[in-house]
């Protein structure tokens, strides 16, 4: 048997995909840009499209199966989503394995009912998986009701801390850093154009300014530093959530959050007594690997 077997990982501020053949051997790997399953606002539909293209692209032929986990992903949405990927790739309905980007992480990491995962990237999630299919999920509610530890949450903890203390000071102060290096990734320190990011819905660019958090902490802000100390013990919270309600398993942390600064694991494994997990493993490689077994399966 030949043919290629293709795995995506796509979450609101980037995608990542990788391409294994019928061996298990990865032949590519690549990055585009982020989308959502939520296609109701302006532009949604153009993102996901403009993600999938770029995949598509770059695809080896011919392509067997594909397994794609995507923010924001419900099984109502599978015609909707499995159109355009036939679209931008070729791929059929009946070769496409389609969820969300969680419980994508989840299969990769562990089997059903074996640990708990906290994913955070734009939006911060925990899950736990059952052996019996159902799940339990914690957090994850979006950052106009509570995402803590996200990207997300900690760019607009950011932004607010800035104006509070320009409210109150007149200048940023020792605030300084911070505000340069957020007003630089923005494009502008323009209130007009500060509110038309944050208020635009336009989840994936307000969690990238958490990069500019990171660069300011690494400079040495006491500001920057204390807002992902914070997102590490919200992180933190909802690992030993999912230990105290669904078993004392071990917890895996992954997401960009994790990449920002060592001081996000570091304040997490404070926290966690011991079950904190790290891994390194490739999701969209990982997924790659389970649509070649299951194609590989229904083949025999």
């Amino acid at each position: 048997m030949g043919g290629f077997f293709l795995g995506c990982d796509i979450g609101g501020t980037g995608a990542r995909f990788a391409v294994v053949d019928a061996a298990g051997n990865p032949v590519r790997r690549g990055t585009a840009s982020g989308a959502s399953a939520l296609l109701a606002a302006p532009g949604d539909r153009a993102r996901l499209e403009a993600s999938f293209k770029r995949i598509g692209a770059s695809l080896p032929h011919p392509h067997n199966a594909a397994m794609i986990g995507l923010s924001g992903y419900g099984p109502e949405a599978f015609d909707d989503i499995a159109a355009l990927v036939m679209q931008a790739m070729g791929i059929t309905a009946g070769g496409l394995t389609l969820m969300d980007d969680i419980e994508l992480a989840y299969c990769v990491l562990f089997a059903p009912g074996e640990g708990h995962l906290v994913s955070a990237g734009t939006g911060a999630i925990g899950s736990h998986f059952r052996p019996d299919g159902s799940r339990l999920r914690v957090g994850g509610r979006g950052l106009m009701i509570d995402d803590a530890g996200s990207g997300g949450s900690i760019a607009l903890a950011a932004v607010r801390a800035l104006y509070r203390r320009l409210d109150e000071d007149g200048d940023y102060g020792d605030m300084a850093g911070l505000a340069a290096q957020v007003f630089e990734m923005i494009g502008s320190d323009d209130w007009a154009e500060v509110k038309r990011l944050v208020y635009g819905g336009d989840r994936g660019r307000i969690g990238a300014l958490s990069l500019a958090v990171a660069r300011a902490a690494d400079a040495g802000d006491p500001c920057a530093q204390g807002l992902l100390e914070e997102a590490g013990r919200e992180l933190a919270r909802l690992g030993n959530i999912l230990i105290f309600r669904a078993g004392d398993l071990p917890v895996a942390f992954v997401g960009g959050v994790l990449r920002l600064s060592p001081v996000v694991g570091e304040t997490i494994a404070a926290h966690l007594d011991g079950r904190a997990l790290f891994p390194e493993a490739d999701i969209a490689e990982g997924a790659a690997q389970l649509a070649r077994c299951a194609f590989q399966r229904q083949s025999e």
